[in-house]
């Protein structure tokens, strides 16, 4: 499975931005997906899942302005992030789980990860 991302950019702060993940693989729609972040010298964080059927989740400070979704016609996982933060801004990588289709809350737990797309939020 090969993953490639894009969308990132720079921002001005309260502006938005959409991420967009495009997964090779012909049972793209039975993966997990999730959306993770990292800001130099600290570790990957979790930003949303989403699992096969379109259940989601979110760390805390994304809730209410960021929305994962996924078109399966197109093997890609979008993540819609509003209201953006100068704190949001990071490497934003995309991950897939080929092996579960339910939600994925840990780094650990995907298989494959995209090359990451960089969001820069100026204040």
């Amino acid at each position: 499975v090969q993953l490639q991302a894009f969308g990132g950019g720079l921002v001005q702060a309260g502006g938005s931005l959409r991420l967009s993940c495009t997964a090779s693989g012909r049972t793209f729609s039975s993966y997990a997906m999730g959306w993770f972040r990292q800001v130099p010298g600290k570790e990957r964080e979790f930003v949303a899942a989403i699992s096969w059927s379109g259940s989601t989740s979110y760390t805390d400070s994304a809730k209410g302005r960021f929305t994962i979704s996924r078109d399966n016609a197109k093997n890609t996982v979008y993540l819609q992030m509003n209201s953006l933060k100068p704190e949001d801004t990071a490497v934003y990588y995309c991950a897939a789980d080929p092996s579960s289709g339910s939600r994925r809350y840990s780094e650990y737990d995907y298989w494959y990860w995209g090359q990451g797309t960089l969001v820069t939020v100026s204040s």
